[in-house]
């Protein structure tokens, strides 16, 4: 976790930060983190990041669990909007690939850093709206499901024996 001399590394990321920045204490270890989205990641699954006695987590082995998403939204986008909406995705971590053409937006990301629900969050503050039809809607609530269901598994439980990859 620790990188320079005054610089501490977010697990999640593994960016270096400032050691005071969106602090916290866990398990009696600091952790300090590059954004809100990071603390969150690992606030919600904290042994996916740190592993447990004797196991590491998926980050610390360097994995990465790619995932590639299509959303619809409600209508086609302006330039304009599209070019929010990509920069806005794009300053989330954990994106690899962001591209919106029509009503649709195809993204890459790494699950252990971002979430389908985090992307979402960051197309509606951007100003565009999600499809709102009922597959549309139960589509993008199966996939919370599935991530939560698959970060879950990857996690290292604290006195659990091993770990399922």
């Amino acid at each position: 976790m620790v990188g320079g001399a005054d610089r501490v590394r977010d697990p999640v990321c593994d960016m270096e930060v400032d050691p005071h920045r969106l602090s916290i204490d866990y398990l009696g270890m600091h952790f300090a983190f590059c954004s809100e989205q990071c603390k969150q990641r690992f606030l919600r699954n904290p042994h996916l990041y740190i592993g447990a006695a004797g196991h590491k987590a998926p980050r610390q082995e360097g994995r990465e669990v790619l995932k590639r998403r299509r959303l619809r939204l409600a209508e086609p986008l302006s330039p304009a909007l599209a070019q929010r909406v990509t920069d806005s995705i794009r300053s989330m971590m954990g994106i690899r690939r962001v591209e919106v053409d029509g009503d649709r937006i195809d993204i890459t990301y790494d699950l252990l850093e971002a979430t389908e629900a985090q992307i979402e969050e960051a197309i509606a503050r951007a100003g565009a709206t999600l499809g709102q039809g009922l597959a549309d809607r139960l589509s993008r609530a199966f996939v919370h499901y599935l991530e939560e269901t698959e970060v879950d598994n990857l996690e290292v439980k604290p006195g659990v024996r091993g770990h399922h990859h």
